[in-house]
């Protein structure tokens, strides 16, 4: 079983090679094994929660094979009870040591919260709404402290005040993560893929131990 470190140095490697348009054999290997993950028992090095743009596939982004990643993914990367639920089904069924909340460049949830937010959109489906609610306090947070920033400054800020939202929930908001993170080395970190360069960075929560 993966550290939470030695997981974060496979993922950061991995990215490396997506980067650079280089693919392992590894990963591509995985994918002749569809039969024999079937029948084993999971045991993915890293949790993903991610944001569902069609441009930003973890497995991908990461050069991870068939059954390296515990991937959930919503618009906004946000955090719900029932990502609660699935975070805390991994790390405690499987034992993954990583927990990994990523965002990504213009993302589209966090636009359309700061559009929501200084032009309430009347008649919107209260579904979307439960995304933009999530996202909004950290935005208007942004908004009120740095009321003359440009819109692409906002949007770059945000992203990230986001990403430290949805870790501060997972490392605060569930006894089960809480403990795991207090007494079995688990690790919740926050990431930001780049749309246009394809690097990811871990900006939040990495360990010294893990730079």
């Amino acid at each position: 079983m993966f550290s939470g470190c030695d997981a974060l140095k496979k993922l950061r490697e991995g990215n490396e090679r997506f980067s650079t348009n280089v693919r392992s054999i590894d990963s591509l290997l995985s994918y002749t094994q569809r039969a024999n993950l079937a029948t084993s028992q999971q045991e993915p090095i890293a949790i993903i929660l991610g944001c569902s743009d069609s441009r930003a596939p973890a497995e991908l982004v990461f050069d991870q094979g068939l059954g390296d990643l515990f991937v959930i993914r919503v618009a906004g990367n946000i955090v719900a009870p029932s990502q609660v639920g699935s975070v805390e089904f991994a790390a405690d069924r499987f034992g993954t040591k990583l927990v990994v909340v990523l965002g990504h460049s213009n993302c589209g949830a966090i636009t359309a919260t700061l559009e929501e937010l200084r032009r309430p959109t009347e008649n919107q489906s209260p579904n979307l709404h439960s995304i933009v609610s999530r996202v909004s306090p950290a935005v208007q947070n942004l908004l009120d402290l740095s009321p003359d920033l440009s819109r692409q400054e906002l949007v770059d800020k945000a992203v990230r005040a986001n990403v430290r939202a949805s870790c501060d929930h997972l490392r605060h908001g569930s006894a089960i993560l809480e403990d795991l993170i207090a007494n079995n080395g688990l690790l919740v970190v926050g990431a930001e893929y780049c749309l246009e360069t394809g690097k990811v960075d871990f900006f939040d929560g990495v360990p010294a131990e893990c730079e």
